[in-house]
């Protein structure tokens, strides 16, 4: 009897324990590996994975007038102090500026400025592409397919622990 077969008739719970701290740090093995290969995928259009990231974010057919800060904050998944600083620096560099929200004077849509456009849509996509290929390679259509709706439907457990740690914060 191999040692997995014998740990899950003895303690499936551990079997469980052991599955999901593999999985887990695999995770955060391939963050890390995103963060330092996609990063080096686009340092010659000088961006980081962080502002490929936002560029993604702000260049859907859905964003073409810009995004709110809480918006694209939630959507990325990052602290409004983490967006702030990265939006300073990709301002400085000409790729996004921020405009008034015509429906709320008060506050401001960020958007990619022209230049931003063709950093993404020209110089950055052609090395994003090949990335891409090179990463996923060995997958097929519907490897990822998989892949995606169980990363979904991780994330969506991992978004209800927030909103539940969140929520007790609250009531502190």
């Amino acid at each position: 009897m191999s040692k997995t077969a014998k740990t899950l008739r003895e303690n499936p719970n551990q079997l469980r324990t052991d599955l999901a701290n593999r999985l887990y740090f695999k995770l955060y093995q391939c963050a890390n590996m995103l963060h330092k290969t996609g990063t080096k995928a686009v340092e010659a259009q000088g961006l980081t994975t962080q502002q490929w990231a936002v560029m993604g974010a702000l260049s859907r057919p859905e964003t073409a007038e810009g995004m709110g800060m809480g918006e694209l904050a939630r959507y990325l998944l990052v602290s409004r102090q983490n967006l702030t600083g990265l939006l300073s620096r990709m301002e400085a560099a000409g790729y996004v500026h921020s405009v008034p929200d015509p429906a709320d004077k008060r506050s401001r849509l960020v958007q990619l400025t022209p230049a931003g456009q063709q950093v993404w849509q020209h110089d950055a996509a052609e090395s994003i592409g090949r990335y891409y290929e090179q990463a996923l390679e060995g997958f097929s259509s519907n490897d990822m397919v998989h892949t995606l709706h169980y990363l979904l439907k991780l994330l969506d457990n991992m978004k209800a622990i927030d909103a539940q740690q969140n929520a007790g914060k609250e009531e502190s």
